[in-house]
Order: structure tokens, then sequence, then C-alpha cells
């Protein structure tokens, strides 16, 4: 499988709002519920097309991932899949080249993974980040570092 990123448009803004539905719609219901229109509203003020990149699989739409590069560090603000691509390596892969790539700065990549989404904190826990802190209500985000 080929994975690519290119840069999103405004036209993709429809198939990120779907995205994270399909992705992350089990886990926000959990820990807040689900209203369409507010999470309508949230993805407007959020869908950054200068920020964000889509991920393709051999050329077809298979998730998203916004990347942050702070004087500091590396900060993975979002990445989401397509269930049917969830599961193949694709983030792993991803995930592991920010890692290489902030360890060749001499920076730490930095996320916050939601406490409800267990499978995503293994990955990176997997990909030796660990655990830095929480935060958010009742401690839903879990902050985590890799290490130098």
């Amino acid at each position: 499988m080929i994975i690519t990123l290119r840069a999103a448009a405004a036209s993709d803004s429809e198939f990120c709002f779907e995205l994270h539905k399909a992705a992350m719609g089990g886990y926000v219901t959990t820990v807040w519920g689900w209203d369409e229109q507010v999470q309508r509203e949230f993805h407007a003020r959020a869908f950054d097309p200068g920020s964000w990149q889509v991920i393709s699989a051999d050329e077809a739409d298979a998730g998203m991932i916004d990347v942050d590069y702070r004087p500091g560090e590396i900060y993975l603000s979002r990445i989401e899949l397509l269930p049917g691509y969830q599961g193949r390596g694709i983030g792993t892969g991803l995930v592991r080249e920010l890692i290489d790539e902030a360890c060749r700065r001499g920076q730490e990549l930095a996320l916050d993974v939601l406490a409800v989404n267990h499978r995503a904190r293994a990955l990176y826990q997997r990909l030796g980040l660990r655990e830095v802190g929480r935060h958010g209500e009742g401690g839903i985000k879990i902050a985590m570092r890799s290490g130098n």
C-alpha cells in the first residue's frame, strides 16, 4: 500500500467532517454526547486547509493529519483514519516518522489522546510515548510525549 499526504483543500471539509464522525464519533459520544449541529460548528471553526493534510492510501482518501511544528516540540494535533484503514499500519508509520523527525531535531513528539480511546493510547505507548499528565474535566485527555 502506498501512503501519501497532500495538502487539504477547502473542498475536503465534508470528507474531514465525515471522517471525524466515523473515526471519533464513538469516543465523542462517550465523553460529551454527539450533537450533529455542535460537531458541525466545531468542525467549521477547526478545519484548517492551510495546516491539515489528507492521508491517501493507494490514491484513496483514508484519513487526515494535522502536525504543529512548535519551537520546542512537534505536536500531533490530530490524526484520524477511516475505520477500514485502521489497524493496517498507516497510523503507526506516520507517528513513527514524526517521532524520528522529532529525535533528529532534538525535540519530542507531543500529543493528547482521549482517555477513552484505549486503542490509540496503546499504539502510542507501543511506539514509546509516555503519559505526562491528564487534563480536561475529569482528566478526559492524556498528554503524551516521546523521549529523546
